[in-house]
């Protein structure tokens, strides 16, 4: 079968080359059976009914409305993990840059460059600059996912006490965590303790304006704060007021704003966490196996808005690939229209995630396209599709 691309953003050719020959670039969004997007909005895009999936080169995909394309059938796909080290890198950056305050060092030597003695004069200027080392210092880490367990555990070789808070661990998380991060039972704990806090959590009803006055008030005088997941997690009017009285020492944010970055007690940086070229490389590579794997084999894996779901590669002479709402029954569906049409099931995997769940189903012939028909009938099912 052959598939038409479009990418919104550019995306590392290195991923792109790995789609083959059953795969064209179109220009035009509403021709492609598969996106791959960055950052560009698609809100006021209008999908075609090609459309199938999106990939997002990158974990936030709060640029694609995911939840009106899970009522349309179109997968949302995300690549967590594999920015993460550049994310990290950054993170441990601007702890460095906030505790030492090597930005106002180095400013005040471009400052003083025409000055023939600046060598001289900076060693009685160095002292406004000297600041603190981060080892021995406590850090807390919310959000335990890919990039908050890096950023802890390469917190631990720095020699920082580290503090951990995550109330959705998975398993695959713990195991790769340090053993000396200190898990703590609720976030107030780590507003409590730390000398540091970065947080790593995604930008949902429950944690955007999470770093707020109460939060702060909970927090050391002298706090570090490190924001490179979302620029909604912080009230930025809470935060400068915080800055203002000396309650925080530094805010470090990936996410310029016309009040963070007029601020001196501010290091912006402008959204570099992922902009590394490992990680471009890493995103394209990770997408486009994500979207080939949906495309050719009917497989979910890391999507936004509809479960993971997999029956491994296509290898059996049919394989129908089904959208549906999370009701009752839909399996029992599904099963009596292929045995009345006397098709053979040879296996099935069902998984459910919120309003929306997706089923595979191998058989041992091919589907014919009136069993296709009456699958589509049912009103609670969103998109049939025959992988083979």
């Amino acid at each position: 079968m052959n598939y038409k691309y479009t990418c919104l953003n550019p995306i590392a050719e290195c991923g792109l080359t790995n789609l083959g020959e059953n795969y064209a670039r179109t220009e035009k969004f509403e021709d492609a059976d598969a996106v791959f997007v960055r950052s560009a909005k698609m809100d006021e895009l209008v999908p075609g009914e090609r459309l199938l999936a999106v990939a997002r080169a990158g974990a936030g995909v709060n640029n694609i409305p995911h939840a009106e394309y899970a009522k349309k059938g179109i997968v949302v796909f995300n690549t967590p993990g594999a920015n993460a080290n550049g994310v990290k890198e950054l993170v441990i950056a601007g702890m460095l840059l906030a505790s030492r305050d090597i930005v106002g060092g180095i400013g005040w030597v471009k400052e003083n460059a025409a000055d023939p003695a600046v060598g001289k004069a900076a060693e009685k200027a160095k002292k406004a600059f000297a600041g603190t080392e981060i080892q021995g210092k406590r850090l807390g880490v919310i959000g335990l996912g890919a990039i908050g367990q890096k950023v802890a555990n390469a917190a631990v070789g720095l020699g920082m006490e580290v503090f951990g808070y995550d109330p959705y661990l998975s398993v695959d998380a713990a195991w790769n965590l340090s053993r000396a991060v200190k898990h703590c039972k609720n976030v107030e704990a780590i507003y409590r303790a730390c000398d540091f806090i970065t947080i790593h959590v995604p930008a949902l009803e429950s944690t955007k304006g999470m770093i707020n006055a109460e939060a702060i008030a909970m927090m050391k005088r002298g706090v570090i704060i490190i924001n490179a997941a979302r620029d909604a997690l912080v009230n930025e009017k809470d935060l400068l007021a915080a800055l203002d009285s000396g309650k925080v020492r530094r805010y470090v944010s990936d996410f310029p704003t016309p009040g963070t970055a007029s601020h001196k007690g501010c290091i912006v940086i402008p959204h570099l966490g992922a902009s590394t070229e490992e990680a471009e490389d890493n995103c394209a590579v990770m997408a486009v196996k994500e979207m080939r794997d949906y495309l050719e084999n009917g497989n979910i894996v890391n999507s936004v808005n509809y479960p993971a779901c997999s029956l491994g590669p296509a290898n059996k002479a049919g394989r129908i690939a089904i959208c549906h709402r999370n009701v009752a029954n839909m399996i029992g569906q599904f099963t009596t229209i292929l045995g009345e049409a006397k098709i053979n099931i040879d296996a099935i995997a069902n998984k459910s995630r919120g309003d929306f769940a997706y089923s595979l189903i191998d058989v041992d012939t091919p589907v014919p396209d009136e069993v296709v028909k009456a699958l589509e009938a049912s009103e609670a099912v969103v998109r049939v599709r025959v992988i083979k």
